[in-house]
């Protein structure tokens, strides 16, 4: 006798759990490499170009040999898409990284962390998604923890200080707008492209944008000590290339704010980085909001996500 056929499995797969641990350890190695090329005195726009390039130049081989015959497929739509992936990346990247000259490393994190939000807020006007919300109720804890991260205990002392802090809270603030609309179109068009060709395409998109404006701001490429540029291959290779791409790969199992919810694990990566490289134990108040941070994944992660309506399809 013939067996009914079983209904189609819709669980989310282990290996997308397994690079959720990649993707946070990957990024959470982001903001100490940031921190070392800054100390060789190398200008942000270097900072966000060379890591943009170099996983560029890491993915074109592969993309090359393995999906070329599916570059031609892009529709016209999909390319404007790409194109505004790649501009919002650019700009999130360099904005972040001038925001640490500005203001500290603790500030800045989690004004761009406020990404979740955005996301959310995005998704529901343009993809009609609903948030549950338990899913609400975990991104609000989630960001509560890190505002207990990040704020400073101390006011600025001077008119220069809270000058420098205010530029450098909208810089993150630019940063965490455009990631949210960069996961938003990844979301979006993931179900169409390989990831990899997706990501070469946005990753080009991004190194040339930051190209043209070092080009344009006569920033200084050479001349930094070698040991500045090794810092930088490494961010092109970890957190750039590893993590951002594990993130791209997660947005085929998991919505655009569930990802973005999983980034707001990096702080905690990164403190747990800084105790083993440097044999820096955080402050009661890191660990007090590391873990409200971890409980607001662990809400939103057992939300529902639903889709309120189809989303409709764009002629090209």
């Amino acid at each position: 006798m013939t067996q009914p056929p079983s209904p189609q499995r819709s669980a989310t797969p282990l290996r997308a759990y397994v690079v959720i641990i990649i993707a946070i350890v990957a990024t959470s190695s982001a903001a100490i490499l940031i921190r070392l090329a800054l100390d060789e005195d190398m200008p942000p726009l270097l900072i966000a170009c060379a890591r943009l390039l170099i996983a560029t130049l890491a993915l074109t081989p592969i993309v090359l040999r393995r999906y070329r015959s599916q570059l031609s497929g892009i529709s016209s739509h999909e390319l404007r898409l790409i194109a505004l992936s790649g501009i919002c990346l650019a700009v999130h990247f360099t904005a972040w990284v001038t925001s640490l000259q500005y203001t500290t490393v603790l500030v800045s994190v989690v004004i761009v962390s406020t990404g979740p939000i955005w996301v959310a807020i995005l998704e529901v006007i343009f993809l009609h998604i609903r948030l549950s919300r338990l899913v609400v109720a975990g991104l609000l804890v989630a960001l509560t923890g890190g505002v207990i991260i990040g704020i400073p205990l101390n006011a600025p002392q001077s008119a220069e200080d809270f000058d420098a802090t205010v530029i450098g809270a909208l810089l993150s603030l630019v940063g965490a707008l455009t990631v949210s609309v960069y996961l938003l179109i990844g979301r979006a068009l993931r179900t169409k492209l390989p990831v990899i060709t997706y990501l070469w395409l946005v990753y080009g998109v991004a190194s040339i944008c930051t190209l043209i404006a070092i080009g344009a701001t006569s920033t200084p490429v050479s001349g930094f000590r070698a040991q500045g540029y090794v810092v930088l291959l490494a961010m092109g290779l970890a957190p750039q290339l590893l993590g951002h791409s594990s993130l791209n790969y997660l947005l085929a199992y998991f919505p655009a704010a569930m990802v973005s919810m999983f980034s707001q694990l990096e702080p905690i990566g990164s403190a747990i980085l800084a105790v083993i490289l440097f044999s820096e134990l955080p402050p009661g108040k890191q660990i007090a909001g590391s873990i409200v941070i971890i409980f607001g994944v662990i809400l939103a992660s057992r939300g529902e996500i639903r889709p309120s309506g189809r989303v409709e399809q764009h002629a090209d």
